[in-house]
């Protein structure tokens, strides 16, 4: 709607100035209407225009809301808010599609149905397998890809990996991808259970769990018949006693393929009769 927005008044000749938010409210639209010497019918048009981006800002609102309820209901879902880069929307996006983790036997098979898995050079076969286009959720992984950019931009230890890796490498998009899959990796030790109790709120995850109480709205709080600080502190005490998972830079991560080279090797040779 703000690209609509946009396109029709630059149809008209206008450009807005830079830093305005046309989702301010009464503000951003006051500058529209001011912008240009209108018509009834254009008004008329920008009228419903902007109706359509206050529904559709409000759209937004409620369902960021409910997810950020979903979240800090459910125990499995806060435990990865502990993990640096992951907050409410990615927590529920990893809930909602992966599901039962015990689905995955070890993180290397959540890894690669995600589609982050590294190619490798299958020597005889001509051509890399693997990487991380063209195959796996490519909707969970966009969200990966976004918290292992914050995680590389933090002073988290792992960032501190990723640009030592960035400095050996010389290519952002492959330290990136690696520290997403450092990411998942811990995101599947953390879901099958394999966690160590917290003894306090440091202060990068009090501000995460403000910020998703935010998320949750005042309407969302007085249904929830919770108020901000009290809600607060049921959430530090949840965390407390819940799960997590720390982030280890050090821990190896190896793609093999689906079948090794001297299995591969052996079974030729017995269908040939060399074996």
């Amino acid at each position: 709607m703000r690209n609509r927005i946009l396109s029709y008044l630059s149809d008209q000749g206008v450009r807005l100035e830079p830093g305005i938010d046309l989702a301010e409210g009464e503000a951003g639209e006051e500058q529209i209407r001011q912008a240009h010497n209108w018509s009834a019918r254009q008004r008329q048009v920008l009228e419903g225009m902007l109706m359509e981006l206050r529904h559709a800002q409000a759209q937004r609102e409620h369902w960021r809301s409910l997810i950020a309820q979903e979240v800090l209901a459910d125990p499995l879902l806060l435990s990865m808010v502990r993990l640096c880069g992951v907050r409410d929307q990615v927590a529920f996006a990893l809930g909602a599609i992966i599901g039962d983790i015990k689905r995955f036997a070890n993180p290397r098979k959540l890894v690669k149905y995600i589609g982050l898995n590294p190619a490798f050079d299958d020597s005889g076969e001509g051509q890399w397998s693997g990487g991380i286009g063209g195959h796996g959720r490519a909707d969970l992984r966009s969200l990966l890809i976004e918290s292992a950019q914050s995680i590389l931009r933090s002073s988290h230890p792992l960032a501190k990996w990723g640009k030592k890796l960035l400095a050996r490498k010389s290519s952002v998009k492959l330290a990136v991808a690696a520290i997403a899959r450092k990411l998942v990796m811990a995101i599947w030790y953390l879901m099958m259970g394999r966690w160590t109790p917290l003894e306090e709120i440091d202060q990068r995850l009090a501000i995460k769990v403000s910020k998703i109480i935010s998320n949750v709205g005042p309407e969302g709080l007085k249904k929830l018949g919770k108020t901000r600080q009290g809600f607060r502190e049921e959430i530090y005490q949840a965390l407390k006693t819940g799960r997590t998972y720390e982030l280890d830079p050090h821990q190896k991560f190896t793609a093999k393929p689906d079948k090794p080279k001297v299995e591969r090797g052996l079974s030729l040779a017995q269908e040939y009769g060399l074996g």
